[in-house]
């Protein structure tokens, strides 16, 4: 089965960034191929990669939702809802040369999550066992962690940014997982965009009260927010960048 790798922590804090990185590293380190999986309904981890994804878990439930109610979706004479989302979900799959990025995407208006999330959840499990490596970036907050969408993770990494309040959510997201008896083998904290790499007293204060392994401190690094604001993906900064070297330490400190 493939190595899970599950992303949380507060919003806000670059998950979705490092995602995309350590999703790179896997790949030109000869770990592919990897199954990227966006798990967060306001999902841009495609824009991190620089791909085009052709539909999400999220539009295909209203697809199956408003099929024979609204003239826009239509299912095949003769086929089931079933059948119809089986055959659906391969186009929800956006392939690569190293990797297959899923996105959960959202539902519009007031629909629930709760189907897509199941959708989320069974196609993890049923997609696991042709990647060497499935990383999953997860919502802000615990939704995912406490439905237990992602209960066989094997490594669990918490981003926080240099603020108390970064470090208590993730040590909140830790708790939780103890409390559902996840038994991840790994489990570690990222402080991301850290002036000049550092952590101050204070954070590492938090950091030790909350009780969390520190995997490593990753700079801020002004080009993350160029190529943000110019549109470039993320995964195109300099190898000798300071964020992706960190990253890259983290990776083989985690024996990735």
């Amino acid at each position: 089965m493939g190595h899970i790798i599950a992303v949380a922590g507060k919003g806000g804090v670059g998950k979705t960034t490092l995602c995309g990185l350590l999703i790179q590293y896997l790949c030109e380190s000869g770990k592919k191929p990897v199954l990227a999986v966006d798990a967060d309904a306001n999902s841009n981890l495609n824009e991190v990669l620089g791909v085009d994804v052709e539909v999400t878990l999220g539009e295909l439930r209203e697809e199956i939702e408003r099929a024979g109610v609204d003239s826009r979706y239509q299912i095949p004479s003769g086929m089931t809802k079933q059948a119809y989302l089986e055959m659906r979900l391969a186009d929800a799959v956006a392939e690569q040369d190293d990797y297959d990025l899923m996105v959960m995407g959202r539902t519009q208006g007031q629909g629930c999550y709760c189907f897509v999330n199941g959708l989320v959840q069974t196609q993890i499990q049923k997609l696991q066992s042709q990647y060497p490596y499935v990383v999953v970036d997860n919502e802000a907050g615990m939704e995912h962690i406490s439905r237990g969408l992602i209960p066989t993770m094997e490594t669990a990494i918490l981003v926080s940014d240099c603020s108390r309040r970064g470090v208590q959510a993730a040590g909140r997201i830790a708790a939780l997982m103890k409390e559902l008896n996840f038994k991840p083998k790994k489990v570690g904290l990222i402080v991301n965009r850290a002036p000049e790499g550092k952590l101050d007293e204070g954070t590492m204060e938090e950091i030790n009260k909350q009780g969390l392994n520190l995997l490593g401190v990753v700079p801020h690094d002004p080009n993350v927010y160029r190529y943000d604001c110019d549109g470039k993906p993320i995964i195109q900064l300099p190898k000798d960048s300071p964020v992706c070297s960190a990253l890259c330490d983290i990776a083989q400190k985690l024996e990735l």
